[in-house]
């Protein structure tokens, strides 16, 4: 199952959904308020969190591999730590541990968007001011997890995302020189690391 970032819907995994589709069942799925989800109004990283079990309960599946990118990560990973026996293998792309930051809310693109713009406004807050208790969620994850970092031209601080790696209990770093957006910049790299841990 893969979950995409902030403003990005399952569209954004296309190029890799089709490639691990071709020998296993790949779901890609909209966030609240992103895409063909619905729109609620009310958005929060626990919130989406819930609707991602939710899913995953009616799925039936016995457990499933996990794989975000930036909030989806942060999703991903609040799932694995709620219902760790939904979650065989985790895969976290470009996301470190969450610390506290000076506020940033971006502008609104001009025109329609593909999500809805209260997202932002609301996760964005709690995203530049983290919930202390980040890192015993993290401890809580017993998948074993892939990290895979953006390296040196990403946004992301990639000493939190070893922070990331040190903190949770069973995982490894990838880093792959492609800045935030790997699958998508590097997305033969992106693919044949993630196949490679998943089939280990």
């Amino acid at each position: 199952m893969l979950l995409p970032g902030t403003g990005m819907t399952a569209r954004d995994w296309d190029i890799v959904a089709a490639e691990l589709a071709e020998d296993r069942t790949t779901h890609a799925v909209d966030l609240r308020g992103h895409g063909g989800s619905d729109h609620p109004g009310r958005y929060s990283i626990a919130l989406m969190a819930a609707d991602v079990v939710a899913l995953l309960d009616a799925l039936e599946e016995p457990s499933v591999d996990l794989v975000g990118h930036s909030l989806g990560g942060l999703v991903a990973c609040r799932v694995a730590a709620e219902r760790p026996d939904l979650v065989r293998r985790l895969v976290l792309e470009d996301i470190g541990v969450p610390h506290r930051r000076p506020p940033g809310m971006p502008d609104r693109p001009p025109g329609g968007l593909a999500f809805d713009w209260a997202v932002v406004e609301q996760v964005r807050p709690e995203i530049d001011d983290p919930d202390p208790g980040w890192p015993d969620v993290l401890r809580r994850v017993v998948a074993p997890t892939l990290v895979i970092g953006g390296g040196s031209t990403s946004q992301v601080p990639q000493e939190h995302v070893r922070e990331l790696v040190q903190t949770l209990p069973d995982a490894r770093l990838v880093v792959i020189e492609a800045g935030h957006l790997v699958h998508a910049t590097e997305p033969g790299r992106f693919v044949a690391t993630v196949r490679s841990f998943l089939d280990a």
